[in-house]
């Protein structure tokens, strides 16, 4: 999973993916009160019961934001600035008053989810310096990333058990989602496949590799092709040869549907038509992408069906469960804030929303 990918695991958590870098300054020390004729002396933007923003915490937010943005090559225009500022304020406060809802289970609970989840993502980038690139894109540090995932992990649980723990879905419901949204169940036609991947990118750089370097690796992979068609072991190879970062978790191993079918997870088109066109068992000859070459060997391919209740009714209660957290999310924290007594200098965000960290897998 790439750092992207857990800005947006997170807003899932509770907050929005805007609440992840909101809550990047959390972690900050809030500076010693100045005296009150120092004219430099930090602007408190909101303060209650247990409660206190600064100006700098919102601004570090929203800088660690952008950053992120820019990451993906996607711009914040000069326009939202006011309107970023409101969100940032309320994700940080969201934040801070679910944070002091956490009972000692709760952080228990968060702390050891957080840190398996980090632990995780770290092997998962594939390399040290795979994951401080990753860090780049995101403006901030490893220490920040590993406390917003322990903080929205607490604050997770604290939404679970105040809020999601009292929801109760019948079969009613869940029968009615699946008869009123048949287009949701009708599954594409889908190929289960692994590849060996050699890039054709510096890990370090991001750039090309040279001609001469990519034509000894496709020597390399040619020669893997004639074992792989042999007999020998596919995934042993791919386990043991493959630079794919994901292999560590998953043996080179996708499922996926067509582009056109799944437009939010595409792979890259050369890919795609490869694996379509396989046998079951077969290995391809050498395909070239954009990311290097692969040998792809087909393991399954499922033809388009219309999935069955009993095999997505767990799905759609998760589904109708995060409605309803949403739902009552927004007046809960409200609530918290009455009864902290929350005074804030900036106007509540007013729709459309701040653009959204989404994660394209």
């Amino acid at each position: 999973m790439k750092i992207k990918t857990l800005i947006a695991w997170l807003g899932a958590l509770g907050l929005s993916a805007v609440g992840l870098h909101a809550a990047a300054a959390q972690t900050k020390p809030i500076a010693a009160a100045k005296p009150a004729q120092d004219l430099f002396a930090e602007e408190v933007l909101a303060k209650g019961k247990g409660i206190k923003i600064t100006r700098s915490q919102v601004d570090d937010a929203i800088i660690a934001f952008k950053a992120n943005m820019a990451g993906q090559g996607r711009a914040v225009p000069d326009t939202m600035q006011a309107q970023l500022e409101a969100q940032m304020l309320e994700r940080l406060l969201a934040t801070q008053l679910l944070m002091a809802k956490a009972t000692e289970e709760d952080k228990a609970r968060g702390k050891e989810f957080g840190e398996k989840f980090f632990t995780d993502l770290k092997a998962r980038a594939g390399s040290e310096e795979a994951f401080n690139r990753q860090l780049l894109t995101t403006g901030m540090k490893e220490d920040q990333v590993r406390n917003q995932v322990i903080e929205q992990a607490i604050v997770k649980e604290v939404i679970d058990r105040e809020i999601k723990s009292k929801q109760t879905i019948t079969d009613e419901q869940i029968q009615k989602y699946y008869d009123s949204n048949p287009e949701r169940f009708d599954q594409p036609e889908l190929v289960r496949v692994s590849h060996i991947l050699f890039s054709t990118v510096d890990p370090i750089t991001g750039q090309p590799l040279s001609e001469e370097r990519k034509k000894e690796k496709k020597e390399k992979l040619a020669k893997l092709l004639e074992r792989a068609r042999a007999g020998e072991d596919f995934t042993a190879l791919t386990k043991e040869f493959s630079e794919d970062p994901g292999v560590r978790e998953n043996n080179g191993e996708y499922k996926f549907a067509r582009a056109k079918d799944d437009p939010r997870r595409p792979m890259a088109p050369e890919f795609e038509a490869a694996a379509f066109s396989l046998a079951k068992d077969q290995v391809s000859d050498i395909v070239t992408t954009p990311y290097g070459f692969h040998l792809i060997k087909l393991h399954e391919k499922t033809p388009a069906q219309k999935l069955e209740l009993a095999k997505v009714a767990n799905d759609i209660k998760e589904a109708l469960l995060r409605q309803e957290v949403e739902k009552q999310l927004e007046p809960f924290v409200e609530q918290l804030k009455k009864e902290a007594g929350v005074e804030t200098k900036l106007p509540k965000p007013t729709k459309p929303d701040a653009p959204r960290t989404g994660d394209r897998k």
